[in-house]
């Protein structure tokens, strides 16, 4: 069993998807499938952490009315639930899918956090954190925050794990992304998007993408990672500032394709592996995870050709890189 880590999920869902022909607002439509999963950006971490063979334990928070199907979905992974329960429902995020591709997304905000259940999750950080055995080799925190969840609240998340002598890897966004940045986090992963927010810009073209990741390596981030969908991912990091550019594939769905981007680069650091094939992996890994609902399987028969087909390359030395990491 690889090094164990420790997963935060503060907001969680239950993600509810509708295939339909065509959806028609304002009437009775009929759905041609429907699927029921427990998911948020980190449930999605630690299903991939778990593929990759790490022992995972999830904590954050769950409405104790509607968490079967968390337990049966952890239970099945092997992970372990140390999700805190309180009152109330999970939110349901829906996502309708019509024949001809489009997608409509409906999420909840998340159930109400107040200041008992906070302290509870703060307990339970601490524990975990000064185990004498058992302890995380890092600590995740990914997705969005819940009602009642201030960002200065992830901060102080961060500054914990950061104390405690643990990296603090966060995938997340907005105020929530400062607050992280400004705690300490280890490492953080913005979609172009989201470094474009945090950047002050409209949108990043290649050049000024990785200014605007330079920008995090200068705020003491150590790991600076950007997803850019198609156009591949930059790592700007203690190894040097990579870029990978991901095989083609058929694109179907790209919701677990930065979750598991994010756990797979994790696995590569952890398991110290060169960061040409830490790259290489975790890019293909995400670019399989798009032909697909769900997160990247690196069981899928054609991953070893996903990852020779990914192009890897330094960009302070402007080396091609050509490593694997099985």
């Amino acid at each position: 069993m690889m090094a164990p880590v420790l997963v935060l999920s503060l907001n969680p869902a239950l993600d509810l998807s509708v295939g339909l022909e065509r959806l028609a607002p304002g009437r009775v439509n009929r759905t041609r499938e429907t699927h029921l999963e427990a998911a948020g950006k980190g449930v999605n971490v630690a299903r991939v952490l778990v593929a990759l063979g790490h022992r995972v334990t999830l904590s954050g928070f769950l409405g104790s009315d509607n968490d079967g199907v968390f337990r049966r979905a952890f239970e099945t992974l092997g992970v372990e639930d140390a999700c805190l329960r309180v009152p109330g429902e999970t939110r349901t995020n829906v996502k309708l899918a019509e024949d001809d591709g489009r997608v409509t997304d409906i999420n909840g905000p998340g159930v109400i956090i107040d200041a008992e259940a906070w302290l509870r999750l703060i307990g339970e950080l601490e524990r975990r954190l000064t185990a004498s055995t058992g302890r995380p080799r890092a600590v995740v925190i990914a997705g969005s925050l819940p009602p009642g969840v201030t960002p200065d609240k992830l901060g102080e998340l961060v500054s914990r794990v950061r104390q405690a002598g643990l990296p603090a890897w966060v995938d997340t966004s907005g105020p929530a992304l400062d607050a992280a940045i400004a705690a300490g986090a280890t490492a953080v992963k913005p979609n172009e998007h989201e470094l474009a927010v945090w950047a002050g810009q409209s949108a990043l073209d290649g050049a000024a993408r990785h200014a605007a990741a330079r920008r995090l390596r200068d705020a003491d981030v150590e790991e600076a990672v950007v997803s850019a969908g198609a156009d591949g991912v930059l790592w700007l990091g203690r190894g040097g500032d990579w870029q990978a550019v991901p095989p083609r594939v058929a694109a179907v769905n790209t919701v677990g394709a930065g979750d598991t981007l994010v756990a797979a680069l994790l696995h590569g650091v952890l398991e110290e592996a060169s960061p040409d094939a830490a790259l290489r992996l975790a890019t293909a890994l995400s670019a399989e995870a798009v032909r697909h609902v769900g997160v990247g399987r690196p069981d899928a028969a054609d991953f070893s050709e996903l990852q020779r087909q990914t192009r890897v390359s330094r960009l302070d030395e402007g080396d091609d890189a050509g490593g694997a990491l099985a």
